[in-house]
Formats: structure tokens, sequence, C-alpha cells
């Protein structure tokens, strides 16, 4: 089982590069892995090899519109989801903009 992620920004229009990304395993909230979205706002390979279990993906995306000289609603999204299957790829995207996001299991 892997994890991977995206991250586009739906108000300009292109991919959030340099976005900090955190995994944590639920409940307890430990730390599996930290990473920041390369240019065409991916992380590839968040994790790998992980059990059936509950995990949590959150994006400083306050981070990332101080550093486009923007002001966000949301300091970071937190994205909770379960994974049933530990043979399967796990993509968790996020569609962003400053007021708003979005989420939905990618392939």
């Amino acid at each position: 089982m892997s994890i991977s992620t995206h991250v586009l920004d739906a108000a300009l229009g292109r991919p959030a590069a340099d976005v900090g990304v955190r995994l944590d395993a639920l409940p307890g909230g430990e730390l599996l892995a930290q990473a920041r979205t390369d240019a065409d706002g991916r992380v590839r390979d968040l994790a790998a090899d992980l059990p059936v279990g509950t995990y949590r993906i959150t994006f400083d995306t306050g981070g990332y519109f101080a550093a486009t000289g923007r002001q966000g609603f949301y300091p970071e999204v937190a994205v909770t989801f379960a994974v049933i299957d530990a043979g399967e790829h796990h993509h968790v995207p996020l569609l962003l903009s400053p007021f708003a996001y979005s989420t939905y299991r990618g392939s």
C-alpha cells in the first residue's frame, strides 16, 4: 500500500508547489511522514507499506498562501481517510482556493 497526494490551486489554475504535507496515523496522531509538494504540486511517495487503518493528511495551506502573497481562510486543511485494503494505492488530492477546498479519492 502506498499513499500519494497532489494539490491544485484552483484560483490560479495550476499546481500548488511547495505546500507542506504531513501524514499521521490515527488515533493518536503519530507522525509517519512529512514532505513538500514538488513543482507539479505532487508528493508521489508520501508513505508505503502501511497497514489497514485510519490516517490524516494535513496540508499547510496558510504557509502556501503567505508564500504566494495571498490571504487564505483556512490555515490548514486536514483530510482523514480510511485504508481498507492494504494492497491498494491511495491517492488523496486537494483542490484549493483561498476560501474553499475539495478533496476526493484519486487514482
